[in-house]
């Protein structure tokens, strides 16, 4: 088998060792997934109805915001709040990746992955929350172009993403059996419907796809965060 990985010096082997690991991603990870889920579930609660679907009318979006400003106000908060994280953890798994000695691109997409999925997350929210705001004064058709949006960005965006963040991840991980080998497969394959979920663009049938990537791929991200060596001296022997 190929090493993708750069062999260390004696003098980057023990600066290494003394450089600081960062924030916890694990803990990062699970903070976004905290976050993300009480962004369904307080405004839901509070508002005795669930946010609306894409499929519902522009009527009865309009009637959403406007009758429960608070519980969207909540949605576009607490999403917002998870988008920084997971900023924070891509930058964390980047540098931790990097740290093991890997030289192909895979730290690299995940990075991009992980930023743009930050980047749509927190656009999505600061979408929402605007609506909670003006929602009542704004024509329904207004209100529901800005809710599509944040759908698209909150969504198909995260989606394809977090999939980015994932598959740079779990690819090094695999190959140089970084993490356990069903681990990393399960990885890919969250990873390939996170790249197929903007598919649901244009055939509804594939939304299911989005709180699968969403909700597991994070639940992943959180494991692979613990799991992850912290330098090369844990990475597990490989046979040639």
């Amino acid at each position: 088998m190929t090493d993708v990985t750069a062999p260390l010096t004696h003098h980057e082997d023990a600066r290494s060792r003394r450089r600081p690991d960062g924030p916890n991603a694990g803990i990062l990870a699970i903070v976004v997934l905290a976050l993300s889920t009480a962004a369904v579930a307080l405004p839901a609660i509070a508002a005795g109805t669930i946010y609306p679907s894409p499929s519902a009318s522009s009527a009865d979006v309009a009637r959403y915001f406007a009758d429960h400003s608070f519980s969207a106000a909540l949605t576009g908060f607490l999403a917002f709040g998870a988008s920084v994280p997971l900023g924070i953890y891509a930058a964390t798994t980047y540098a931790r990746l990097l740290r093991l000695g890997i030289r192909v691109p895979g730290p690299n997409i995940g990075f991009f992955g992980g930023i743009a999925a930050s980047v749509m997350l927190g656009a999505s929210g600061l979408l929402i929350w605007a609506l909670s705001q003006t929602a009542a004064e704004a024509p329904a058709a207004v209100v529901r172009l800005v809710a599509d949006a944040a759908f698209a960005l909150g969504g198909f965006g995260f989606a394809t993403g977090a999939g980015l963040l994932i598959a740079g991840t779990a690819v090094p991980a695999l190959i140089l059996r970084l993490t356990p080998r069903w681990f990393a497969w399960a990885g890919l394959v969250l990873a390939a419907a996170g790249e197929i979920s903007f598919l649901g663009m244009f055939w509804q049938g594939l939304d299911y796809v989005l709180p699968i990537v969403r909700f597991v791929g994070l639940a992943w991200l959180a494991a692979v965060g613990f799991i992850l060596p912290r330098n090369r001296h844990e990475v597990p022997k490989r046979g040639a």
